[in-house]
């Protein structure tokens, strides 16, 4: 059985139940139906599971090598990478008019769970190209589009972002490389570091999205631009030149994603780097944005595909794993792992986890779809600002919660998890780059709250909100799933009291910033905790209805109602807990360390 049989059924129920194909009524998807999303689905977990997912282990021993100035990848990986592009998944979700297939968000975002489940590593490739793609489509001019955007979207060439220098991590400001003017394009000089797939051998051109400083540039952001430079030059009728002078300087050794090519890499070593201003002059990080928010989105997708792929392995090892006996209350003899309760918590919550989690994103991602494709000026704009909300939570909560996820399943396994021989601990340390990447998990949350929050004062939150509290006045008119509603209800009136604070906090002109960075955190958590719940009371009400008129499908049902009430009744709690912290004097952090 494909390791994607579970998800996807799961993966499923969200896209026809929970969301009920709401992108699919949208004039842009109107010749899509549910089967041909069913069948695109069905494909993508075969490619992501047999060919993909048996490189994970071995690309994770064998990593990366630069010789030569060329970095070759894991064996295995090139071929793998080829079958991704001719079956056409690169560019599902891109735009026809460049080449791609049209799909809706939500469905890419779905797809992007079992790519990153199956080969975080390879997988990253893509998911980089896939941003590169849209910084490209939203902010180059017509000649860059036609020149380079038809084979990043077809995936023939692959694109990278690169922002930063050995001094210039998270605070951009101080990005040092140059960008000279020279005829119709620019010469690049300066060093990024942490670039993905910044050198590789799976395709035949690299398309990097640089950031640089013209000459006369201001300090600080404002004078930062931002420049496609490809590792090989193209000419006006897309044919491939001779090599850039951009070069991968060294390989970064990394705690996990062994397969992924993590780069240094050198612009103008020799002439410069030819490069082409990509948008307006001074306005390169805002125009990178473009790309870092969709990344962002996808890179709790990854969190979510990395987690799921370790508790699949968790749960296979604890069905056969024998250890201890079963009580004599329930008949005694020799235990599988499964059979002590004390695992069974482990596994439930994280299966109850990832299937939050999971519905979450991808009912953002269906917000993207609405954002970009709405007929009424007001349904893009609200749907655009429940994204803006989404994004910042889906990034963060989903991705600290896959580290904790896949920590869980080295615990599944005891002992033999720490050893590497079983595979489990990869995942742990390949989730552990998510919480850094695309901004780290502190700044989404200081997103969160600084501009998110204060720019409408709460309003976006506010008004899912309301939804959160209907569904939780749903559940408490079944007597069978009150209680579960009372929590839901709780849970949202501690995050009405949490958004109080912060606007409090935030009118403070002389210790605000402070004030804000230190209940940021806590304030993303409670309510990725509330909007987590709020998915599985939904669930858990379709779930009853499905039981309650007979569906067939009685075991995906109650297991579904089971993963509510762990969410509902002994997560959610852990969660609301970070109200208090939230409510704490500020002063703390001050004292000396």
């Amino acid at each position: 059985m494909s390791p994607y049989a579970a998800p996807l059924r799961d993966i499923r129920f969200v896209l026809d139940t929970l969301l009920e194909h709401r992108s699919l009524a949208l004039p842009q998807y109107q010749d899509l139906s549910p089967d041909v999303i069913d069948a695109v689905l069905e494909e993508a977990g075969r490619v992501a599971g047999d060919v993909w997912a048996p490189l994970n282990q071995d690309g994770d021993r064998h990593g990366c090598r630069l010789e030569g100035g060329e970095v070759l990848t894991p064996p295995g990986f090139a071929e793998a990478y080829r079958a991704f592009v001719e079956g056409g998944w690169n560019g599902i979700g891109s735009d026809p008019e460049h080449g791609g297939q049209g799909l809706p968000e939500v469905v890419a975002s779905a797809v992007q769970e079992m790519w990153q489940g199956a080969n975080m590593a390879l997988a990253l490739c893509p998911l980089l190209t896939a941003g590169a793609v849209e910084a490209l489509a939203q902010h180059g001019d017509e000649a860059l589009k036609a020149r380079y955007l038809k084979k990043l979207v077809s995936g023939e060439w692959t694109g990278t972002m690169n922002l930063t220098e050995p001094q210039a991590g998270s605070d951009l400001s101080v990005v040092r490389t140059r960008a000279v003017p020279d005829g119709a394009h620019y010469r690049l000089h300066g060093q990024k570091i942490f670039i993905t797939w910044g050198e590789h051998d799976c395709a035949e051109n690299i398309v990097h999205l640089v950031l640089a400083r013209l000459p006369d540039a201001a300090e600080g952001n404002q004078g930062i631009s931002l420049f496609l430079v490809p590792k090989r030059l193209v000419d006006a009728q897309g044919r491939l030149g001779e090599r850039n002078d951009v070069n991968c300087v060294s390989l970064e050794h990394k705690l996990g994603i062994h397969g992924s090519p993590t780069c240094m890499l050198g612009f103008g070593e020799r002439d410069g780097a030819i490069g082409y201003l990509v948008g307006e002059p001074g306005r390169g990080l805002a125009h990178m944005f473009t790309m870092m928010n969709a990344a962002r989105h996808k890179v709790g997708i990854q969190g979510i595909g990395v987690a799921e792929r370790a508790y699949q392995q968790a749960l296979a090892y604890a069905r056969e794993r024998v250890q201890g006996r079963v009580p004599k209350s329930r008949g005694g003899g020799s235990a599988t792992l499964i059979e002590h309760y004390d695992v069974r918590r482990m596994l439930l919550s994280m299966r109850a986890r990832l299937e939050a989690l999971r519905a979450l994103a991808l009912l953002s991602a269906s917000e993207m779809d609405i954002a970009r494709h709405a007929e009424s000026t007001e349904a893009r704009e609200r749907a655009q600002q429940r994204v803006d909300l989404y994004t910042p939570i889906v990034k963060a909560f989903s991705t600290d919660q896959a580290v904790d996820i896949a920590s869980l399943a080295v615990q599944v396994h005891g002992g033999m998890g720490y050893i590497e021989e079983t595979g489990v601990a990869q995942h742990l340390r390949d989730a552990r780059i998510a919480p850094i990447y695309e901004g780290t998990n502190g700044i989404q949350a200081l997103d969160l709250v600084t501009r998110k929050l204060q720019r409408d004062r709460g309003a976006a939150l506010n008004s899912v909100l309301d939804e959160v509290a209907a569904c939780a006045a749903s559940l408490a008119d079944d007597p069978e799933l009150a209680a579960w509603g009372r929590v839901l209800r709780d849970g949202v009136d501690d995050t009405r009291r949490a958004l109080e604070v912060v606007l409090e906090r935030a009118a403070d002109a002389e210790k605000g910033h402070d004030a804000l960075q230190a209940l940021a955190t806590p304030m993303l958590d409670l309510v990725g905790h509330v909007l987590c719940a709020w998915q599985m009371g939904r669930a858990a009400l379709r779930a009853r209805a499905a039981l309650q008129d007979g569906h067939e499908d009685t075991a995906f049902y109650r297991a579904k109602l089971a993963s509510a009430e762990f969410v509902l009744c002994h997560w959610l709690p852990r969660g609301r807990a970070q109200l208090a912290a939230i409510e704490a004097a500020p002063a703390l952090f001050d004292a000396p360390l």
